[in-house]
């Protein structure tokens, strides 16, 4: 298995410990972009293609974000991202509360050393996770991303004061075009914040 360390020190042996998932995927998959920048937009975990490439967003659900992305002038330059989980669930399943408890220390040492002012949570997931404040057990009473899209939300994660931008997942925007007029609202919202950085 190798890393993609991606400038962040990530301990291969101790996330391959700590979770079975681990152990069968090809790369840890940590992310991609500007470690500088004060937007972090994160996932849910990764897929086939960031498995077998290393690094998060690059297959279809990927290059839909560059794009959308590229509609509202933002780039990779502009921004990190990364996904909850390091490492993909079979089949592309959803993450198990105990593989998201295994990962989130790693999330957690991203957002402390990246400092990120902004933080676009990408679907159900990531943004029930940032609302339970990282805490596994109480993200399923969280509302979900189909009420919150682009609202943002001053909160504390982790001692670090954040905006919180929940957004719809690019995957979903390519199963549901219906979406996109949505996203491309609530990246206008984004570009605001930023810009006023």
């Amino acid at each position: 298995m190798a890393i993609n360390e991606s400038e962040f020190n990530f301990p291969e042996a101790e996330l391959v410990k700590q979770t079975d998932i681990c152990k069968n995927c090809k790369n840890i998959v940590v992310g991609k972009g500007n470690i500088n920048a004060k937007i972090l937009f994160v996932g849910e975990a990764p897929g086939r293609n960031e498995d077998e490439q290393g690094f998060p967003f690059v297959g279809a659900a990927g290059k839909n974000l560059d794009k959308l992305l590229h509609e509202v002038g933002l780039s990779l330059n502009d921004i990190y991202v990364a996904n909850i989980l390091k490492c993909r669930p079979p089949e592309n399943r959803n993450p198990l509360p105990e593989e998201i408890k295994a990962h989130t220390p790693w999330l957690i040492k991203q957002i402390r050393e990246m400092k990120p002012a902004v933080v676009c949570s990408l679907g159900n997931y990531a943004t029930k996770f940032f609302l339970a404040n990282g805490e596994v057990d109480e993200m399923d009473s969280q509302p979900g991303i189909t009420s919150l899209h682009g609202k943002v939300r001053i909160m504390e994660f982790e001692g670090l004061k954040i905006k919180l931008i929940p957004l719809f997942h690019p995957a979903a925007i390519i199963y549901n075009q219906k979406l996109k007029s949505l996203w491309e609202a609530d990246m206008q919202i984004v570009k605001k914040e930023i810009t006023n950085l």
